[in-house]
């Protein structure tokens, strides 16, 4: 390959990832045309097209999925070696890219981020917040951050909260006027907070705890949100029963805002796990964010 190409590579991946010349020159700061040529660049020397263009799309070719797949790699292996050799000499440096879910913020991550900033000031931790599934690798992230059954099982897992239950809540004043259901398929006549899947784009199916047998529900309401935290507000404020991870309602029922409905139904789900390439762990900046938040569990 020639070595005046390795320059415009960083330019062909990030066209892949971001799906378009436009947004991939507002992410590198540079002009449309400058991406367009560099991509042009890659493709003549190459002799294959990279891109398959349309007036309203840039998708990869077959050829273009292997190239970007390798080149990929390549480079963050040359990223990893030269941070590593950095790292030597002025410690952890650069920018860590994290995929979240929005509830992780106050749930785990805060004191972690507080932690980083005060010992590794060189480390600038960017978290993108996503409660879909997420491409951590073809997104540009460095790690990401789910529930351990989400993570597959080619990644490294580094758990950061431990299993929690999933429950059922409503307000006091709910209660008091609609009373609560005495067993699931009393559920069916009430008011649910219903929460639509971001990635999926369907309504999430309420799973939970009949006897020895883990069912799923489908549920009814006025209010259908995309958001764990807003919907556990709605529920505050009367609206229905909410389905919630219990550390996110935990303030509230101990103050008596929320109040738990049908305990016995609830299920076990898998702690937060952050999730990484297995290469991607030499990288001294991840590797200060891991060893911070091995050491916050």
């Amino acid at each position: 390959m020639d070595r005046d190409l390795l320059s415009h590579l960083p330019v062909v991946l990030c066209v892949a990832r971001r799906g378009g010349f436009g947004t991939a020159a507002s992410e590198l700061g540079m002009s449309p045309s400058s991406v367009s040529h560099a991509v042009k660049l890659v493709e003549e020397r190459l002799g294959a097209p990279i891109f398959a263009r349309t007036t309203r799309s840039v998708a990869l070719t077959e050829l273009g999925e292997r190239f970007v797949s390798l080149a990929g790699a390549g480079l963050a292996e040359l990223n990893t070696a030269w941070e590593r050799a950095q790292s030597e000499l002025t410690g952890a440096s650069g920018l860590l890219r994290i995929n979240a879910p929005r509830i992780t913020l106050d749930w785990v991550l805060k004191p972690i981020l507080a932690a980083m900033a005060e010992d590794y000031p060189d480390v600038t931790c960017e978290v993108f917040f996503e409660d879909g599934l997420a491409d951590v690798v073809g997104d540009g992230f460095d790690a990401g951050i789910r529930l351990g059954r989400m993570v597959s099982d080619d990644m490294i897992g580094v758990r950061l909260a431990p299993a929690f239950r999933v429950i059922l809540v409503a307000s006091p004043g709910y209660v008091e006027r609609y009373g609560v259901p005495g067993t699931l398929s009393d559920i069916s006549s009430h008011a649910c907070i219903q929460y639509r899947m971001t990635s999926a784009g369907n309504i999430y199916r309420w799973d939970l705890q009949d006897g020895n047998a883990t069912v799923q529900l489908d549920t009814k309401g006025g209010v259908i949100v995309n958001d764990m935290l807003q919907a556990l507000s709605l529920a505050e404020a009367g609206f229905g029963i909410c389905y919630t991870f219990e550390p996110l309602a935990k303030a509230a029922l101990e103050t008596g805002r929320l109040v738990e409905v049908l305990p016995t139904a609830f299920i076990e789900e898998d702690g937060l796990t952050l999730y990484y390439p297995r290469r991607a762990s030499q990288a001294p900046k991840l590797r200060a964010f891991i060893d911070t938040a091995k050491r916050l569990a």
